[in-house]
């Protein structure tokens, strides 16, 4: 299961397991419409997911709150970054719109990290899930919120909203983390992950804790075991391992590519090893991808 780096290259190329069918036209383009008419944004597009016809041909969808430009600029990410623009107050309501014309079970809401704004964005994060819980009842919730600059008050309105699972990702091993999230910490995250657990473990109904990293970074197999051990310790419960895929060249480059059976090692060792309740790995899952399924599966 050793993940030493190789040698980078720009270049480097594709194996064919990242191949993947081109499907869901129909659906594709009714979601994309449905977006665009409610002026919503999706992570989908903005992160050049993978798995977007996939998810789209399903009917399913990651919003994406407070715009489309970040305060940070980490080095992995192809979301935009710059002075974003104030926050809509009409976007709860959309998204709870959008919500309920799809009539979904399961949605995910995402957010740019907001460092402009004194809570972080926190209190529209919360307002999101007030309006989807109105209009849809029924309707799971799960947020992948930033780390807020630490502040539990801004942690603590998001939870207390209960959404089902509370997301926060990790990204990659302590190493890596100041050169590929320059403006977000390590220790940091770790804190907000162990904050919402201890929040969920003293509230009934409080949500399920999942974080997230991308292999292929340089990560050593020796660095990939602590970072689950300090995943574990912080109360995650939920694990999603995916493949670092370079967005375009103004992102670092991939250091090496991880084979599916690799991939399905790191699942067996995260969950038999580490204890995590449910991990999802291969070389094209991302945090949101099968999230209602990894979510039923923890009871």
């Amino acid at each position: 299961m050793s993940t030493e780096s190789k040698t980078a290259s720009c270049g480097l190329a594709h194996p064919e397991w990242y191949k993947v069918a081109f499907k869901g036209g129909k659906e594709r383009l009714a979601m994309r419409s449905l977006l665009r008419d409610s002026k919503l944004h999706s992570v989908c597009e903005s992160a050049r997911c993978p798995n977007l016809c996939d998810c789209w041909k399903r009917q399913t969808a990651t919003f994406m709150i407070l715009g489309e430009q970040c305060t940070r600029n980490c080095r992995f990410c192809a979301v935009n970054h710059g002075k974003p623009a104030a926050p809509d107050p009409d976007e709860p309501q959309r998204i709870a719109e959008a919500v309920a014309t799809l009539k979904l079970r399961y949605v995910v809401i995402t957010c740019v990290t907001r460092d402009d704004l004194p809570d972080g964005g926190a209190a529209m994060m919360a307002a999101c899930i007030r309006a989807v819980r109105q209009k849809s009842p029924d309707c799971k919730v799960e947020v992948l919120c930033s780390d807020y600059a630490g502040s539990k008050t801004a942690l603590q309105l998001v939870l207390q909203e209960k959404p089902q699972v509370f997301a926060h990702n990790l990204e990659t091993v302590r190493r890596l983390s100041a050169s590929i999230r320059p403006q977000a910490d390590y220790e940091r995250s770790l804190q907000v992950l162990a904050n919402a657990a201890q929040w969920a473990r003293h509230s009934e109904g409080l949500p399920k804790i999942k974080s997230g990293l991308m292999l292929g970074l340089g990560e050593s197999e020796q660095e990939l075991r602590q970072c689950l051990a300090d995943l574990r310790d912080s109360g995650v419960q939920i694990l999603t391992l995916g493949q670092y895929l370079q967005p375009s060249h103004e992102q670092v480059p991939v250091q090496r590519h991880v084979s599916p059976e690799e991939f399905e090692g790191w699942k067996n060792c995260a969950e038999k090893e580490f204890g995590f309740h449910m991990a999802v790995a291969g070389p094209l899952i991302r945090s949101s991808y099968l999230a209602e399924e990894a979510y039923l599966a923890v009871k």
